[in-house]
């Protein structure tokens, strides 16, 4: 054990509850927090300026340079590092093959008033989004495309649930995030510089011949009604994206993708 953490074997430390809650959203909500697995992931976060408010590992880990920093972002910050047992982080991720490094972060949400639209030329806005692998998928995809952040609109499911900050891949902590309620967001729409852009089954318009001025706000609906009428009214344009098969639709993740890099090149 290192002189810097403490050990924990058992699985009714209060700790150890605490970070089993998180993955319900009541007691995400309630404290602010959310769980991140890997030692990756949260080498990601400390490199962008986030530090754990508690950090476990399991004994493979102790050994890793890596585990050391994040180790040393931790106490810095003033958080709590606590070596475990396998059988604690199999309990604390609900796996069987947990990750041998743990951390609980602090949720960050960027009010819609601080966004700076010319920060990027593509920016995603999603209406109601419930599936949370979707979610995730879209902010890394997001991220890998350089956007300047994911809206979430209206009643959408948790950006910091366990599995979608597992889809994620560490993006959670580079891409900007923000919630709105619809009428917030119809409000600030009006404000927005670029083009607004969504995707309706009855569009005419092919989504490769859009006008997407930068900066564009890709908007789109959710997985089992896609947008409604009073969202796609605030588009600018409604393309719709070509089925050449048999499938009628697009999963949601994969859908928003195609847009973002339309709307990037």
């Amino acid at each position: 054990m290192s002189a810097d953490s403490r050990q924990v074997t058992s699985l009714t430390n209060p700790t150890v509850k605490a970070v089993r809650a998180l993955h319900m959203r009541k007691d995400r909500d309630e404290s602010g927090l959310f769980v991140a697995e890997g030692l990756k992931i949260v080498t990601d976060a400390v490199e962008l300026g986030h530090a754990p408010q508690i950090l476990m590992y399991g004994p493979e880990a102790t050994r890793h340079p890596l585990l050391r920093q994040a180790m040393a972002a931790t106490l810095k910050a003033g958080g709590e590092v606590l070596e475990v047992t396998l059988d604690i982080l199999a309990k604390v991720s609900r796996r069987d093959n947990p990750q041998a490094v743990v951390g609980v972060f602090q949720q960050v949400f960027t009010p819609l008033s601080q966004l700076v639209p010319e920060a990027s030329n593509c920016w995603v806005a999603l209406h109601r989004v419930r599936d949370p692998g979707n979610l995730g998928t879209i902010i890394r995809t997001a991220d890998a495309a350089g956007c300047g952040g994911v809206i979430l609109v209206g009643e959408c499911c948790d950006p910091y649930s366990v599995e979608a900050v597992r889809a994620t891949m560490g993006s959670v902590f580079a891409v900007p995030i923000t919630r709105a309620s619809e009428s917030a967001f119809s409000a600030w729409r009006t404000t927005w510089p670029g083009s607004v852009v969504g995707t309706l089954l009855t569009a005419t318009t092919d989504h490769l011949h859009a006008d997407y001025r930068a900066p564009a706000l890709i908007l789109m609906g959710n997985e089992q009604q896609g947008l409604t009428p009073d969202l796609a009214d605030l588009c600018d344009v409604n393309v719709k994206i070509p089925m050449r098969g048999r499938a009628d639709s697009l999963n949601l993740a994969v859908a928003t993708g195609i847009m973002i890099y339309a709307a990037s090149t």
